[in-house]
């Protein structure tokens, strides 16, 4: 069936409920960098699914905090800007009745654009049922959300139910994207994210949150294995230390770990080959971010 409808939808909210990983469920495969640390997602990821005749164009966007380095300040612009140029806003918030300010400004922005606005409360699998209610009954009393669907992202809990709702809100129109097309980011910055998903796990406290990796190289052999050369760059010379590690340990660690999934995204064997750098203060630093692709022109 060929596509003849589309909804551009934005996954929002703060920090930490869930949005990358449902973006990946909603997908069938990893796209988003998923992690427990907040500020995981830096950049607005684009996923795309055709189901039908329609086409849903998902953004996942930084969860919505407060900036405290000019690279907080452009995630908190990309959230911003995505909640007011889409079809579909979907708010993701965990499953409890208290309303946090930064609901409160998403839920704000929704109203300000007159957008249609599902409410997602992620981790069902997390409480009970009664429980769930008070959670329906706090934000419907401050937003008239257009569907509240519960749903567990992990255990793909009510996600056709969510394709159903979105698909109200599909537009008739061309195809954006072609069918075979998942996400619009090229395999080199997916390669760039899994690296630095990785020191998001097995790094403690500030140092992974200071970290930028780049691709450098990336070429397939004439034997199918790609070869990858990658940069991890981090503000401080202690905290190169930290991601090196004693005799290189934690760096040959985040190495495996990362080639592991590289290997899964691209579907052949993989030599990865990593470096780190130190650039002080490099979130601060407009020509810095730009060269990490986290800044507007």
């Amino acid at each position: 069936m060929s596509v003849t409808k589309s909804a551009i939808i934005s996954i929002v909210g703060r920090p930490n409920v869930g949005k990358s990983t449902l973006l990946n469920k909603l997908v069938g495969a990893k796209i988003a960098i998923v992690s427990n640390k907040p500020q995981t997602t830096r950049t607005r990821i684009t996923g795309v699914v055709s189901r039908g005749n329609c086409q849903f164009i998902f953004q996942d966007t930084p969860g919505l905090h407060k900036p405290r380095s000019r690279l907080g300040d452009y995630m908190v612009k990309v959230v911003r800007d995505t909640v007011s140029d889409v079809d579909i806003a979907a708010l993701v918030v965990e499953p409890t009745p208290k309303i946090g300010p930064a609901e409160q400004e998403l839920i704000d922005r929704m109203k300000e654009f007159h957008m249609p606005s599902i409410l997602i409360i992620n981790k069902i699998d997390t409480v009970k049922n009664e429980d769930l209610l008070a959670v329906i009954a706090a934000y419907s009393q401050v937003h008239d959300f257009d569907a509240v669907v519960p749903v567990s992202a992990v255990n793909e809990t009510n996600l056709d139910i969510l394709f159903e709702e979105f698909e109200k809100f599909a537009i008739e129109g061309p195809q954006l994207f072609p069918d075979d097309m998942l996400c619009d980011q090229p395999e080199r910055q997916l390669a760039a994210e899994i690296v630095r998903e990785k020191m998001l796990l097995l790094l403690d406290k500030e140092v992974p949150h200071g970290t930028a990796v780049a691709v450098e190289r990336m070429k397939e052999r004439e034997d199918g294995l790609v070869e990858i050369n990658a940069t991890i760059y981090c503000e401080k010379k202690s905290h190169k230390g930290i991601i090196i590690g004693k005799q290189g340990a934690m760096l040959k660690k985040i190495g495996a770990q990362a080639r592991v999934d590289i290997e899964e995204l691209l579907d052949t064997r993989v030599f990865l080959q990593l470096w780190v750098k130190v650039k002080e203060d490099w979130r601060n630093n407009q020509y810095q971010m730009r060269n990490f692709g986290y800044e507007d022109e």
